[in-house]
């Protein structure tokens, strides 16, 4: 049976959160599994193909980053045991889609989005606020955020260049990791998120993904 996490006084939270989120943002977090693509031969794309799929391996890079400070924010406000470990649980999965992508990046040629910070701590204020309104409402802003993310995923799979099959190994994984976050929280007792909630996140996450393509 797995152990209880350990719960911080409000100093030593302090330290534990600033540290995810300089991890998060500027450093390296390993992956605790093998990259997907690791076996798959890498492939020389023209110019205009390498900016498209580096701008589309930003965005998801963005996207993880925002999930970590989304589910550290929820996790920290928790009622919960149940509920705070089934957001770190999922944040670490984050973790390993977030070194994915930063790997990818580099082989790409290309870096992290100039925003990362802003888009950090943005999303940790919604996790705090939405973990706020309850244990329920925490899992449904999880539901929400993954869906939206799978959507965004298929997107991408459809629009990355064809001869890209490490991105496309990387996402595809990505996108079976999002659905079981999703399903483990619907069944977790996640509350279905009223209008106009999801679509405010859909309009947040558009611009996101504008503004992380090219920065």
């Amino acid at each position: 049976m797995a152990l209880p996490r350990p719960r911080f006084n409000p100093v030593d939270q302090l330290l534990v959160e600033t540290q995810r989120a300089l991890d998060t943002v500027f450093g390296n977090p390993p992956a605790t599994r093998p990259n997907p693509a690791v076996d798959t031969p890498d492939v020389v794309l023209n110019d205009a193909e390498r900016r498209h799929a580096a701008g589309l391996m930003r965005i998801n890079h963005v996207g993880e980053v925002c999930a970590q400070g989304l589910y550290f924010g929820q996790a920290a406000v928790a009622r919960e045991a149940d509920t705070r470990a089934h957001l770190l649980d999922a944040a670490q999965e984050e973790t390993d889609h977030l070194a994915w992508c930063a790997q990818r990046l580099r082989e790409l040629d290309s870096r992290p989005s100039v925003f990362n910070p802003l888009w950090y701590g943005g999303s940790y204020a919604l996790g705090v606020v939405a973990g706020l309104r309850g244990d329920g409402w925490n899992l449904g802003f999880v539901v929400e955020t993954e869906r939206q993310v799978e959507a965004h995923l298929d997107e991408h799979l459809q629009t990355l260049p064809e001869a890209d099959q490490r991105s496309r190994g990387i996402l595809k994984q990505m996108k079976e990791d999002e659905a079981r976050h999703a399903e483990h929280a619907e069944q977790a007792g996640a509350r279905v998120l009223p209008w106009p909630v999801p679509s405010l996140m859909a309009t947040a996450s558009s611009l996101m993904k504008a503004v992380a393509y090219r920065l």
